[in-house]
């Protein structure tokens, strides 16, 4: 499966966050790995989106939209910010 770094995901991040997230720290609930969001891995071909850490492949973001909603699992995520 193909990936792209978390620049790809910017639009959606601006309407989920309502903010500019790609430069924002996350840390990994898995390994503890801190890195911008940009960088993070991004699958886009699964059902939704999904955001994988780097460092240890560890689901980290999940994005799925139903019925014109957007919903967000962040239980990967140690912090996001």
């Amino acid at each position: 499966m193909d990936t792209v770094d978390g620049n790809a995901i910017g639009g959606l991040l601006q309407e989920v966050f309502g903010t500019e997230m790609t430069g924002a720290a996350s840390v990994c609930g898995s390994c503890g790995a801190g890195r911008p969001v940009a960088e993070l891995a991004v699958y886009q071909r699964a059902p939704g989106t999904v955001v994988r850490c780097r460092s240890c492949d560890s689901v980290l973001m999940v994005f799925v939209t139903i019925r014109g909603r957007t919903c967000v699992d962040l239980l990967g995520l140690a912090s996001l910010g």
